[in-house]
């Protein structure tokens, strides 16, 4: 089957977890590679097996580039301790999972490998088309699109988890979307996360050099009084054949200030600590 004919058969089998991006009515049938609301609002299914969910153009700095960098280190591992710790708290039920902000869909294929629960529903989005286009090559068991985190395409009560991985919220998204007592697992950044990198980019007196995570955790908390934080911290080892891809895979090589690195500024460059905080809410 074409990559568009295995999206158009993916929805029509869990065609209630979305909404039209449109009006917002329930979607009531699949038709000449079109999604079409109640309304009658139609959305096509791209060619790559993806739907294009947003009322407005896509604006991402993640190119291609960077995404098949972040590729590279996501495969070899880099995140997959985060993975699996997630996983250990999700059980055997069957359930609807999101990711928010996906990306190159990676971390959902490794999630989707660790539950190994063929029953399972996943669905990542992001507003990157060129990550998206690499998730399409992905698992044919997860489904992609392109959607806007303020306004998610997907029905009321329609997930069980979601899955917020480095990426912006919406909480009262999420809260809509989510059914009574799903769980939200979010994963921020702790003071010290890629100290290497970071020490690498820049100075000792640049701003970049440090990271405080303290006014994103507040929010979350401000939001779910119940939360349960698990700090994770463990060392990731980089064979020299990804130490550049480790710089060009994180928006830390953006920065204004940010050093020009040498060959030897790579060689000495042989890991990074990843220091995060998983946070957990129940709705």
């Amino acid at each position: 089957m074409k990559k568009i004919e295995i999206a158009e058969q993916w929805v029509t089998n869990h065609m209630a977890l979305f909404v039209c991006p449109v009006c917002g009515q329930k979607i009531v049938a699949i038709d000449q590679h079109q999604m079409i609301c109640k309304n009658h609002h139609r959305t096509n299914f791209n060619k790559h097996g993806y739907l294009y969910l947003l009322n407005h153009g896509e604006s991402s700095e993640y190119d291609h580039e960077m995404l098949s960098a972040r590729r590279q280190l996501l495969t070899a591992g880099l995140f997959l301790p985060i993975i699996q710790e997630i996983a250990s708290q999700l059980g055997h039920k069957p359930q609807n999972i999101l990711d928010v902000g996906c990306g190159e869909g990676t971390p959902l294929n490794q999630m989707a490998t660790s539950l190994n629960q063929p029953q399972n529903a996943y669905v990542g989005f992001d507003i990157s088309r060129a990550g998206i286009q690499l998730a399409t090559q992905l698992n044919p068991q997860l489904f992609f699109c392109l959607a806007d985190l303020r306004a998610l395409p997907f029905s009321d009560e329609s997930f069980d988890t979601i899955i917020d991985l480095f990426s912006p919220s919406d909480y009262q998204e999420f809260d809509r979307v989510l059914k009574p007592g799903g769980r939200l697992f979010k994963v921020i950044p702790d003071n010290d996360y890629l100290p290497e990198l970071r020490e690498l980019l820049y100075d000792q007196d640049d701003p970049h050099r440090h990271y405080d995570n303290h006014a994103v955790r507040q929010l979350f908390l401000s939001h779910y009084q119940n939360t349960q934080v698990k700090p994770l911290r463990y060392q990731f080892k980089l064979p020299a054949e990804l130490r550049k891809a480790m710089v060009l895979m994180s928006p830390l090589h953006w920065g204004e200030g940010v050093r020009h690195l040498s060959a030897t500024d790579y060689q000495g460059f042989n890991q990074v600590t990843v220091n995060v905080n998983l946070l957990v809410a129940k709705k």
